[in-house]
Parts: structure tokens; C-alpha cells; sequence
């Protein structure tokens, strides 16, 4: 397969010094976009706000060390199980690439679903593309300065409104809205807020088609990834050409009128009749546009579709193969590893150390003491006292707090000291046991002593 080429239409209509409008249009592929994207903009603004037993449903806490999955609480230490979610979700988006191209970045994507959200945003404000690229040129005064501020304001909000839900997931979302509203944030929140949302109104906003084929690695991957037989949407350049408008067809002239619809609602930019571009998203705009001038003049669907370059040069595409098996293969095993993953996390971390500054300290001539530094971070929920023994012979005794606050003393290291009598052995094992709510564990520990 050819190596994909970098085609940006310089003049795209309803483009004014550089600037195009894009055409909103409806269809098949559009309901399915919105029935995908939809949901996920609920998610992403809803489980901030959603908690259980008090506990939120999806949080990551920087000042007690804990992250909460999905109900599930998880420590630090299985950050690693964080990593491995990722490597998971790249492999299937690999597999997806090979099978049906780009269509996480069309159907998915944050980018482009904030994108398609500034658009609507734009054409309720503003008007449709047409309207907007008649006007663009004159000056912004009376209707058309408030339309223009009035899209601007409701970019901003929606702007701080995302950058505040996401900054939720890691500050308790129920305080940044009270502080926002009693306009008593930190300079550290405005900061941070401030940029989030400056970011998301740029991209979305400003840049939105220069983000996917500059800034983003996925089309650049797409070479790769991609071979002979991978549906993504294309032109069917044997059907339609030569093009030919309605009023100058003759028996020679292909299903395509060139009436431009297709590049029109094209929110990158991109003429789709060129072939496949880096900067296409394979969002299906332009086949529900193309689609529904086909059924206007009365032509069969489908001049732009998705489908292989096998399939466009007439053979068949088998689903089935060496590449995409391979992908299908890798995918799945990062998923069931991620999975025995979060089956083998623990509520409970606990740390036991010697205490350095000596091996043993001898009491008396019967009476021998070793010291101890203990750490235990809890991160379940419902996990608040631990009580804590010693389990050895009876001879040893265990001196320190017997129940441990988690609230009060997670993540510090407090000092234990065990003391025996009439020790034999010189190294003896014992074992620190720590008990909780439905959770029992152990952690052993050598007593060194050495008797006059």
C-alpha cells in the first residue's frame, strides 16, 4: 500500500484568508457518532459528581495516596495496573486501526467530540456555513458583534466547565464548585483552571482541524497500520469520475455532480475525492452528505463509503487476516492481564524495618529488646482501625500502639519495640500480625539477640 499523502486543500469552501466553516449535515453515520459520543460526554461530566457511601465512583488523590476505580479502591502501588489499562487500550486501538481505520478519532476522540460540540455552538450563535462565509468578511458591528461574543462566551464556558470536571477527577469536584462560586480559589486551582480551559478553547475552538494533522501521532501512525484491505472511507473514483455537474452530464460523466458537499462538511478540511489523507478522521461526514445528494438525483449510495483499497479496485477483502490476528492477539492478552491484575491488589500495604541505629538493645541479663519502625497505609473504604500483635513465642513481648488510625497515621512510620526473656535462639522469627475489618495479615520480622 502507499504511503498515505499529506493533502490539505488550500482554498475549502466557504474559506475566508485561510479560515473555513464546516457544514453540519445528518445521516446514519452522524446518529451512530451521537449515539457513541453522547454517552461518554455524559460519563465524562457525571462521575465526577457521582459517589458511593460517600466515596467518590472515580477519583485520584494526590494528598492520601489512593486512587478509587470504579468504586474500587486501589494505592499507589498499583499505578502499574494505570499503565497496563493504557498499553490495553492502545493495543485495541491498534486493532481497530488495522480493521476500520481512523474511526476512534471520528466517533470517539475528545478532540473531535469537543470539536463537533464548538461547531454546534458556532452554528447556533452565528448560523449555518453558508451564512457565516457570506458575513465573515464585513465588520463586526450590531447583530453580528453580539452573535460573535455570544459564541465566544459560550465557547469560554463550556471551556471552564470541562477543564473544571476534569480537574474533579483529582481535587473533590463539590469543592471547586464551592470555591468557584465564592470566588475563593487558590492561585494554584485558578492557575491550573485557567490553562485547562484556555487549552480546550483553543483546540476545540481555534486549531480544531490543525490539532489532527499536526499535533496528534495517530495520523502519522496510520502508514503503518494500515494495508490493502482496511475499510476506511473512501471515494469511488471508477464510479464517479469524470465528474460532471447535472446540466453538463452526458453517457460518459460518473455519479459524482462535484457539488462539493462532501469537502464542505469535512471538519478538517480535506477533499476526500484526492484519496486517503493523513488529516481524514474517518468521521463519515461526507458519506451521509454524499449519500443524500445520491438519493436526490436518484443514484445508488455509497460513491463515498467505507471500504478497502482491495474492495475499491473490485476484489474481495478478507476480514481474517495475518496482521490484524496479530494485533487481536496482543490486545487481548494486555486485557486479560490487566485483568488478573486488578483480581491481585491489596487494601492493605504495611512495611515493617529494623531500627538501624542498633541490631539489639539488652536490658537486663535475661532481657533483650530489638526496635522497629512500622508503616501501614490503608485504602479501602471501610478500613479505619488496625490492630496490631505479635505472633511467636510467649516469651516476647510487643511494646507500641496496639490499634493504629488509619485516618491518623497513614503513610507514617511509628516505632515498635519487642522485648524477651530468656532468649535461646540467637535469630528468632517472628511475625508482626495486623488485623482489620475482614482483613487478616502477617508480616515477619528476625529478632537478633545475644545473652551475657
Amino acid at each position: 500500500m502507499q504511503k498515505i499523502p499529506v493533502i490539505q486543500d488550500p482554498t475549502p469552501p466557504f474559506a475566508t484568508d485561510g479560515k473555513f466553516h464546516v457544514r453540519l449535515t445528518e445521516g446514519r453515520f452522524q446518529n451512530l457518532r451521537r449515539l457513541t459520543t453522547w454517552p461518554m460526554i455524559a460519563l465524562f461530566f457525571g462521575l465526577a459528581w457521582i459517589q458511593i457511601d460517600g466515596q467518590p465512583f472515580l477519583f485520584f488523590s494526590f494528598e492520601h495516596r489512593r486512587i478509587t476505580l470504579f468504586g474500587s479502591a486501589l494505592s499507589w502501588h498499583d499505578l502499574p495496573l494505570l499503565a497496563g489499562l493504557m498499553i490495553a487500550g492502545a493495543t485495541l486501538l491498534f486493532f481497530m486501526a488495522v480493521a476500520w481505520g481512523r474511526v476512534w478519532c471520528g466517533f470517539a476522540c475528545p478532540q473531535s467530540v469537543w470539536t463537533w460540540l464548538f461547531i454546534r455552538i458556532e452554528q447556533m450563535t452565528e448560523g449555518r456555513a453558508s451564512e457565516r462565509a457570506k458575513t465573515d468578511h464585513l465588520p463586526l458591528r450590531g447583530k453580528r458583534l453580539l452573535r460573535r461574543v455570544l459564541k465566544h462566551l459560550l465557547w469560554i464556558s463550556l471551556s471552564i466547565l470541562t477543564a473544571a470536571t476534569f480537574t474533579g477527577y483529582f481535587v473533590p469536584i463539590r469543592e471547586i464548585a464551592a470555591d468557584m462560586l465564592n470566588l475563593q480559589m487558590s492561585s494554584a486551582l485558578f492557575g491550573w483552571l485557567a490553562i485547562m480551559a484556555a487549552l480546550t478553547y483553543a483546540n476545540a475552538g481555534l486549531v480544531r482541524e490543525k490539532i489532527c494533522l499536526h499535533a496528534c501521532p495517530y495520523s502519522r501512525f496510520q502508514s503503518v497500520m494500515f494495508d490493502d484491505n482496511t475499510l476506511t472511507v473512501s471515494y469511488d473514483a471508477k464510479r464517479g469520475e469524470p465528474r460532471a455537474n447535472r446540466r453538463n452530464a452526458d453517457a460518459n460523466s460518473g455519479d459524482c455532480v462535484d457539488c462539493g458537499i462532501c469537502v464542505q462538511v469535512c471538519p478538517t478540511g480535506i477533499d476526500i475525492r484526492n484519496g486517503l489523507q493523513a488529516a481524514c478522521i474517518d468521521c463519515a461526514a461526507c458519506i451521509d452528505a454524499c449519500d443524500s445528494v445520491m438519493d436526490k438525483i436518484n443514484r445508488p449510495r455509497g460513491l463515498i463509503r467505507f471500504a478497502s483499497e482491495r474492495q475499491l479496485e473490485g476484489k474481495q477483502s478478507p476480514f481474517l487476516r495475518a496482521k490484524l490476528a496479530g494485533y487481536a492477539a496482543v490486545s487481548l492478552c494486555a486485557i486479560m492481564a490487566v485483568i488478573y491484575g486488578f483480581t491481585d491488589t491489596k487494601s492493605l500495604l504495611i512495611e515493617v524495618r529494623r531500627d538501624r541505629t542498633a541490631l539489639f538493645t539488652q536490658l537486663d541479663a535475661n532481657t533483650v529488646c530489638n526496635n522497629y519502625r512500622v508503616k501501614v497505609e490503608g485504602f479501602a473504604h471501610d478500613q479505619e482501625l488496625i490492630k496490631v500483635s505479635l505472633s511467636g513465642a510467649p516469651t516476647f513481648t510487643l511494646n507500641g500502639p496496639d490499634t493504629i488510625r488509619l485516618s491518623d497515621s497513614n503513610s507514617a512510620w511509628l516505632p515498635y519495640r519487642i522485648c524477651g526473656s530468656n532468649v535461646e535462639e540467637m535469630n528468632a522469627k517472628l511475625a508482626f500480625v495486623f488485623t482489620g475489618n475482614g482483613i487478616s495479615t502477617a508480616k515477619e520480622t528476625t529478632f537478633l539477640s545475644k545473652l551475657i
